[in-house]
């Protein structure tokens, strides 16, 4: 037998390891408005590099497109061209050997027929239209447009309550935020070409916390005789109605509920979003402005028309939120002690809970809100908590951080578990659910592998109450009888949130998109009211009213770990509704502070001139 020798990395393979974890970050700190046709011919190259080379279609074909597709980005290309590069990958796709040069020849068809007015546009005009505005990454990727690196540039210089001035000018919930947003933010900060994102979420945690009662500067206002009508006390309604009072107008908000906040109220739980720190920026919100007035407990088609509201106001912002659950449609669903997550978060809001102490309890779902109620079921004293999803945990949309919590407090997460029957005793009272074990299958135009029957025996949890977190919906049906435009359940409505069909009416939020988040529903509260102002014959200008805004310094950057907000211990936070987050020191939050790079200023141009910038 020849001598055999251990494997072990040399140095040239060490350094493209190493190679491979930049272009990772590179990748994954690109923002939006990348050139499409330039990224395309970043990643052919790449699988050109990586491809064995005994295939012709690989060795050859990858070239011959990699040419094409740089003649396109170098004023050498015709229209005929762009043609050939379509034909050309199709070929390629059709008679590679391999994954690599199959994958890179679809990533060219796929971006030449869903981005060809981009590829003509460098033909014709040599000029990439993705790239006529290129934008600071995590501005870009916040829904709202919220200048981060200006709040964060205050907060490193202390000045805590400029920093939520600053935020308020393009989102008026800071504090809520600073505890419920997805952080949307953080997924291309530049600073993942270093080391780990900017935790821009905990910074304004510390900001909204150390902050409170910051309210907006004084400022002129001259009442329009306006008068806006909002149907909707949510984030979305309360947001449009906010920047409304700023500009003059009357506004007056219709809630259905008894308090306002939707969802944030009335969806989320109050171990992760404190009641006081909603009712804070609530009452700043009302005192804005002219001041909003709020008639709570008013059902729009019961309490008021909708044809008066048309008849009373000069625009209306319809903000409803996602307040109906929905059905899964299986056997013994109607059972006593099946309830929808929906209801049971809503009792909550109200300070009516449910009785589950010593009960066995089942979650259906892996959503955010499946988390939301496998976690306030702990809390309420279950005995067991299990929540079931059909496909693998890592499907699960939750986020990640929320699942791991809910199961260090105790909750069983079962995944590839179909539910297929509920079961109950004599007197209709559940006692177990029915799942049907399932296997991972091929990948669906979600761009998620779909479950398929395992073929195994289903499995019996024992359960006393089954809770069903499977989405939610909109209740529509009073617009619809009043002639607004729907489809299947939402509101249809332009980007400019104008309702098709329906003048003098605006909609944003989940009653047009579904379900969605906080921050979303936000920024369409936002853009509906400036575009409510135009409509009204008004361009009002909103400012943050932050003077001398701290000058970027040229400093070293060097790696850093991130700082990430801390949780109360797991035994100590699940027998409470106290929230779960502990705030930052200031020396952690001047730290973590520091690691921005000022994207605003260094590499991407001031496109500011200052703070007041209108929107």
């Amino acid at each position: 037998m020849s001598r055999l020798s251990i494997d072990t990395p040399n140095r040239a393979q060490t350094v493209v390891e190493g190679l491979y974890l930049d272009l990772e970050r590179r990748i994954a700190s690109s923002p939006p408005g990348l050139c499409p046709v330039d990224m395309a011919l970043g990643f052919l190259k790449l699988s050109h590099a990586q491809t064995c080379g005994k295939c012709a279609p690989c060795r050859i074909g990858l070239g011959q497109l990699a040419k094409l597709i740089d003649d396109v980005l170098s004023e050498r290309a015709t229209l005929e061209t762009i043609d050939l590069i379509e034909e050309t990958a199709q070929v390629i796709a059709d008679s590679a050997d391999c994954a690599i040069g199959f994958e890179a020849a679809q990533m060219v068809l796929k971006g030449v027929r869903g981005f060809r007015d981009d590829y003509e546009e460098h033909v014709l005009n040599n000029r990439c239209k993705a790239g006529l505005s290129q934008p600071v990454p995590c501005v870009a990727m916040c829904p709202a447009h919220v200048d981060i690196p200006g709040y964060i540039s205050l907060v490193h210089e202390k000045r805590y309550a400029d920093a939520i001035r600053l935020i308020r000018k393009d989102n008026p919930f800071p504090t809520a935020c600073a505890f419920v947003c997805e952080h949307p933010c953080e997924a291309r900060c530049r600073r993942n070409m270093i080391d780990a994102p900017v935790n821009i979420c905990g910074i304004k945690h510390y900001a909204a916390t150390h902050a409170l009662n910051t309210q907006p500067r004084p400022r002129e206002i001259v009442p329009t005789g306006k008068r806006i009508a909002i149907v909707g006390g949510g984030p979305g309604g309360l947001t449009c109605g906010f920047y409304l009072s700023l500009m003059g107008h009357s506004v007056t908000v219709f809630e259905q509920r008894p308090e306002l906040g939707g969802m944030l109220r009335y969806g989320i739980p109050r171990y992760r979003l404190p009641a006081d720190m909603l009712d804070n920026d609530i009452n700043i919100i009302l005192g804005a402005g002219t001041g909003i007035e709020v008639h709570t407990g008013v059902s729009v088609g019961t309490d008021i028309q909708f044809s008066d509201l048309v008849d009373q106001y000069d625009a209306i912002y319809l903000s409803i939120g996602a307040h109906i659950d929905k059905k899964i449609g299986i056997e013994g669903e109607n059972s006593d002690g099946v309830m929808s997550a929906v209801k049971m978060l809503r009792d909550m809001g109200e300070g009516n809970p449910p009785d589950f102490a010593g009960k066995r309890v089942c979650v259906i779902g892996g959503g955010n809100v499946s988390m939301d109620v496998t976690r306030t079921a702990i809390r309420l004293g279950a005995k067991s908590v299990t929540c079931v999803y059909r496909r693998r945990v890592e499907d699960m949309t939750a986020l990640s951080e929320e699942i791991e919590e809910a199961s260090a407090e105790g909750a069983e997460i079962l995944p590839l578990q179909a539910p297929v029957r509920i079961e109950a005793d004599e007197n209709g009272h559940v006692t177990a659910l029915v799942t049907r074990p399932q296997r991972i299958g091929l990948v669906g135009k979600d761009g998620r592998p779909r479950p398929v029957n395992a073929g195994e025996p289903d499995k019996i949890i024992p359960a006393d109450v089954v809770i069903v977190a499977i989405g939610q919906g909109i209740d529509s049906q009073a617009f619809e009888e009043a002639g607004i435009p729907t489809l299947r359940g939402t509101i249809t409505a332009r980007n400019d949130s104008i309702v098709q069909d329906a003048p003098k009416v605006f909609a944003g939020g989940d009653a047009v998109t579904g379900p969605s988040t906080v921050i979303r529903a936000i920024a369409a509260g936002k853009v509906a009211a400036a575009n409510i102002d135009n409509f009204l014959g008004y361009n009002h200008i909103i400012d943050a009213a932050v003077k001398e805004m701290p000058t970027p310094k040229l400093s070293p950057t060097p790696a850093c770990g991130r700082i990430d907000l801390r949780r109360r211990p797991a035994e100590e936070r699940k027998c409470d509704f106290e929230s779960i987050l502990e705030d930052m020191s200031e020396a952690d939050v001047l730290q973590e502070s520091s690691r921005c790079l000022r994207c605003d200023h260094y590499g991407f141009g001031n496109f500011k001139g200052g703070r007041c910038s209108q929107w």
